[in-house]
């Protein structure tokens, strides 16, 4: 097997080449507008984003649309947690329900959820509430269907050895259920965060009177691009920094998981 030249877990190499990824790129926009290759109408000019971004730091104009984006998105992303953890739960441990709802469910998932936008903005109005139901539709199957097959994959062997020693439904569902439901919960968080990001910005984007996606809706009016992409921008940074916190929560809740290639070592 032919050796790989950089250690892909030398953290400083991975993120020395990250930055002269994202400053490559950076530097190529920047040459592309400048050069008059790309037209700063259409493409934006990377000083003027960085400069549009800075702006709204220091008069503190993006902070009230920015905390909307956030509350939106947060609201979303724990209800719809919950409630597809709840849903998956109970219809994986009843066989029978699961059956009965399995056609709904399919069709309901199967709908382009991002057409009921309108629909809840004259429900619940412009507030954040039509934005946080819209995100809920976005992030409940993607929650649902990992924890449905999260529980749908445990062992019937760990179950009857579990059984045989007297395990109650209640330790059954704290010591095997919920364990093996909460990989597939944690794979799944990652792109829930992303997603209900989605749905409040589309929201905002198609009806609302504060939120980032106001904010690009209005530079979009003007045709300002530097802004259009300076929110898109910001978006990006903190969506990032969600999933940072995902994962940190996601690497104390499974530190009893062995890392890959721990059990191999160990044998060896």
């Amino acid at each position: 097997m032919r050796a790989t030249v950089f250690d892909p877990n030398n953290k400083f190499t991975v993120l020395v080449t990250r930055m002269a990824l994202l400053f490559g790129v950076l530097f190529l926009w920047w040459l592309g507008t400048h050069q008059k290759w790309l037209s700063p109408f259409f493409f934006g000019d990377p000083i003027g984003v960085a400069r549009r971004i800075v702006d709204w730091i220091v008069t503190g104009s993006v902070f009230r649309h920015l905390y909307t984006t956030l509350v939106e998105t947060m609201l979303a992303f724990a209800i719809g947690t919950v409630l597809g953890l709840g849903c998956g739960l109970w219809l994986a441990l009843d066989p029978f329900l699961a059956v009965v709802f399995d056609p709904f469910i399919k069709a309901m998932n199967s709908m382009p959820r991002l057409i009921f936008a309108p629909i809840f903005a004259l429900w619940f109005g412009l507030g954040i509430w039509s934005k946080v139901a819209l995100g809920v539709t976005l992030v409940f199957f993607v929650v649902f269907f990992n924890v449905f097959q999260g529980v749908r994959e445990v062992s019937p062997a760990v179950l009857s050895n579990t059984r045989m020693l007297g395990a109650s439904p209640r330790q059954l569902m704290r010591h095997v259920y919920l364990p093996s439901a909460t990989s597939w919960v944690f794979s799944s968080l990652h792109n829930a965060i992303g997603i209900a990001f989605v749905g409040s910005v589309v929201g905002e984007y198609l009806g609302s009177e504060k939120g980032v996606g106001y904010l690009i809706l209005l530079a979009e009016g003007v045709f300002d691009m530097n802004s259009v992409i300076a929110g898109i921008l910001v978006l990006t940074v903190f969506a990032l920094a969600l999933d940072t916190a995902v994962s940190m929560v996601e690497g104390y809740l499974l530190r009893w998981r062995p890392v890959a290639g721990q059990t191999v070592a160990a044998s060896a």
